[in-house]
């Protein structure tokens, strides 16, 4: 038996999320179902953590059993040729039998982007939040600030979750504009990413911070309030549920290991 570790990119925007569901048409299901046809195994495969609807992946990370004996170095390719063409495995590897993608991941970082141009940008609409609206990113960046450390989360998490603590650690979080596509002497501010660094995440609380950031950045919220929405452990306190289009898990790390290729926890 051997443990394949992948790694995976997809645009989720035509997707129910990535984890298995009774409506089924998810990530999950696509990889399992190609995993199927290349080797004749049906694998139930575990990922570092599941997306929602319409969000997407830079790089998620899965693994699972397996007895064939396909080199590593195919699966890739052979995969991908059996996927649809939003879906891409870009990393393979063997790894010990007891390591598992979810518990062992350390660290998840999500990024989340506003198009903040007065015009939505055609290309990149399906991964892009649009807000014509002049924002304030410096009061966006201070009320970011608020949440690193680790707290409560739970006014930042689905009234849904079931999670039996809703304490996480954001270990950073931060605010980069990209204005390469601004019109001169128009009101244009680029590209708004912002990146969230932590030790994991709940049901929608990215989401979450972000639709509370954007009301700051509009001047609805001041920067410091941010901080009595985060103690008041009351979902009621934040702000609305920001589009997932504009969410994309952009990486998982974890201890390197033997058998783990440094490089795949770099990118």
């Amino acid at each position: 038996m051997r443990n394949l570790l992948m790694k995976v990119s997809y645009d989720g925007t035509d997707y129910n999320g990535f984890q298995t569901q009774p409506g089924g048409h998810t990530i999950q299901d696509y990889l399992e179902e190609a995993i199927l046809a290349l080797s004749g195994e049906q694998v139930k495969i575990t990922a570092s953590g599941r997306t929602d609807a319409g969000v997407h992946a830079r790089g998620q990370i899965f693994n699972f059993y397996t007895s064939s004996q396909i080199p590593v170095e195919r699966w890739c390719v052979a995969l991908n040729s059996r996927l649809p063409e939003d879906i891409v495995v870009t990393e393979a590897m063997e790894v010990p039998l007891d390591f598992h993608s979810r518990r062992e991941a350390k660290r998840k970082t999500y990024r989340y982007t506003i198009n903040a141009n007065q015009f939505p940008d055609l290309f990149g609409r399906r991964y892009q939040l649009h807000h014509p609206g002049s924002l304030d990113i410096e009061a966006m960046s201070a009320g970011l600030r608020h949440l690193i450390g680790t707290h409560d989360f739970t006014s930042f998490a689905s009234r849904k979750s079931t999670k039996p603590s809703h304490v996480r650690t954001i270990y950073d979080a931060w605010i980069e504009t990209d204005t390469s596509m601004c019109r001169p002497g128009t009101r244009d501010q680029g590209l708004i990413h912002t990146y969230v660094s932590g030790s994991g995440f709940l049901q929608h609380m990215v989401r979450i911070i972000m639709g509370t950031l954007i009301t700051v950045g509009e001047g609805k919220l001041k920067p410091d309030e941010m901080k009595r929405i985060l103690e008041a452990r009351n979902r009621a306190a934040a702000g609305p549920t920001a589009m997932g289009k504009g969410l994309m898990l952009w990486s998982v790390e974890y201890d390197i290991t033997d058998g783990v290729k440094p490089d795949l926890w770099n990118t």
